[in-house]
C-alpha cells in the first residue's frame, strides 16, 4: 500500500464532466488498494470571478476579506468531489485547511506555510477514506484564513506530501508534463521525462506556467518526488521532478520559459555617489517589492541611471514608494515601460558547457530581435525583448538548441 498526494487544478474540475473524469482518476487510485489524500484547485476561472465581484463594490479591497473570500472556490470543489465520489461509492471526505491544521504566517494573499500538524488526516485515512483538501489555503496565528497566492494548491500539495510523508506527490494539469518550451506557444516543443528540481524551479520562477515555484522549491527541501501528468490523458506518462535525472548533461538546456508579468523602471539622473544603488533598493525591500534584472549606467559627471524590472503588479506601489522618497533619492525622473517581456533559457548543463549566451544570441540576432537587458547565472540567461516578440523569441531560441 502506497501513500499517494494527487493534486488537481482549475481546468481540471472546471466542469461537471470534468469532476466526474477526475473522480474516476481517483476511485482508480483508491481501488488499487492506496491511501490517497487530494488536493483541489477552485473551479476554472472562479477565483478571478471572485475578485471581480469584489472590485465591484470595493476596488481596494482588504486582503484579508479577499482571502476569505478566494478560500471559497477551492472549498466548493472539494465538496462537489466529495459529492460525486459517494455517489461511486467511494468513501470521501471534504476538509480545508484549517480543518487539516495548516498553519501560516499573516501575509494575507502570500501567505507562508509554518507548519501542517496532519491529525485530522491522519484520523480520516484510518477510517479508510479519501481525503479531499481544498488547496491554496490555510489559517495563521489569529485563525484567520490565509491564501497562498495564485498556483498555491501546488504548495499545499508538497506540502502535504512532506508532512504525511507520501511515496508520491501527482500534479494532474491540462498538460501531460513537462516541456521544453509552452507547446502552445512553440509547436516543436518536446516533452522531458524528467527534470531536476533546480531546473524546474528556475523555469516556473522565470514564468513557466506548470508548477508553482514555492511547491518546487518544497519539493526539493524536502525530498518529495513529483510528477506531473495530464488529467485529460491519466494513463499517460508524465515528467518526473526530481534531484537527479539519468541524462543530465544530454541538453544544454532543458527548457525556455517566458514572464510577460514584468515591467521595466528608469530611475534617471540618480546622484552619482557612495550609497544611492543601496537607498534605492532598500526602499524597494522594505516595500516587500521583487526586483528581478539591474543595470546601471557607468554614470556622466555627476548624474547616472539604474534600470531595473519589477512584477507587474508591484508597479504602482514602486512608484508611490520612489515619489514619496524622490528628494532624499535625488533622482530627474522615472520612466515605466511595460512592453517587455522576459525570455529565459534554464539548463544545467549550461555551466560546463562553453557558447551557450553566444548560440542564443545568435538566434535573436539573426530573427532581428533586439535585446535591451540580459541576466546570466549558473543555470539560466534571461533576456528583456519587446513584449510583442516574446513568442517569437523562443521559438527562434528553441529552434536553436532543439532543431526539428
Amino acid at each position: 500500500m502506497s501513500l499517494i498526494v494527487q493534486k488537481f487544478g482549475g481546468s481540471s474540475v472546471a466542469d461537471a464532466e470534468r469532476i466526474r473524469r477526475v473522480a474516476g482518476i481517483i476511485a482508480e487510485t483508491y481501488q488499487a488498494g492506496n491511501e490517497l489524500i487530494v488536493i483541489l484547485s477552485a473551479q476554472g476561472d472562479t477565483t478571478d470571478e471572485l475578485i471581480a465581484k469584489a472590485a465591484e463594490l470595493n476596488p481596494r479591497a482588504s486582503k484579508r476579506e479577499l482571502d476569505m473570500l478566494m478560500s471559497t472556490g477551492e472549498q466548493a470543489s472539494v465538496a462537489l468531489m466529495a459529492i460525486c465520489l459517494k455517489g461511486m461509492g467511494v468513501p470521501a471526505v471534504s476538509l480545508t485547511g484549517w480543518q487539516i491544521g495548516l498553519k501560516t504566517n499573516s501575509e494575507y494573499g502570500s501567505a507562508r506555510i509554518e507548519s501542517l500538524s496532519g491529525d485530522r488526516i491522519k484520523k480520516e485515512l484510518g477510517q479508510g477514506r479519501v481525503i479531499l483538501v481544498a488547496g491554496f489555503q490555510g489559517v495563521n496565528s489569529s485563525n484567520d484564513i490565509t491564501t497562498l497566492g495564485r498556483g498555491g494548491s501546488d504548495t499545499s500539495a508538497v506540502a502535504v506530501a512532506a508532512a504525511m510523508g507520501a511515496d508520491k506527490c501527482q500534479i494532474f494539469t491540462d498538460v501531460d508534463g513537462v516541456y521544453t518550451a509552452d507547446p502552445r506557444k512553440v509547436p516543436g516543443a518536446r516533452k522531458l521525462d524528467e527534470i531536476t528540481y533546480t531546473e524546474m524551479l528556475e523555469l516556473a520562477s522565470l514564468g513557466a506556467q506548470v508548477l508553482h515555484n514555492r511547491s518546487v522549491e518544497l519539493a526539493k527541501k524536502y525530498h518529495v518526488q513529483m510528477e506531473v501528468l495530464s488529467s485529460f490523458k491519466p494513463n499517460t506518462p508524465g515528467t518526473l521532478v526530481k534531484e537527479v535525472t539519468k541524462n543530465m548533461e544530454q541538453f544544454e538546456i532543458a527548457g525556455i520559459a517566458k514572464d510577460t508579468n514584468t515591467t521595466l523602471v528608469e530611475v534617471i539622473g540618480l546622484k552619482d555617489e557612495p550609497g544611492k544603488a543601496f537607498q534605492l533598493f532598500r526602499l524597494l525591500s522594505n516595500a516587500k517589492i521583487n526586483v528581478d534584472i539591474i543595470l546601471q549606467s557607468s554614470g556622466c559627471g555627476v548624474r547616472k541611471d539604474i534600470v531595473f524590472t519589477i512584477p507587474r503588479a508591484d508597479q504602482e506601489k514602486t512608484l508611490v514608494s520612489l515619489e514619496e522618497h524622490k528628494d532624499a533619492l535625488g533622482y530627474e525622473r522615472i520612466a515605466v515601460d511595460q512592453d517587455v517581456a522576459k525570455v529565459s533559457i534554464v539548463g544545467a548543463g549550461m555551466a560546463s558547457t562553453p557558447g551557450v549566451a553566444a548560440r542564443m544570441f545568435e538566434a535573436l540576432a539573426d530573427a532581428k530581435i533586439n535585446i535591451n537587458m540580459i541576466s546570466t547565472s549558473e543555470i539560466n540567461i534571461s533576456v528583456l525583448v519587446a513584449a510583442d516578440q516574446a513568442d517569437r523569441a523562443m521559438n527562434v531560441i528553441h529552434e536553436k538548441f532543439f532543431p526539428q
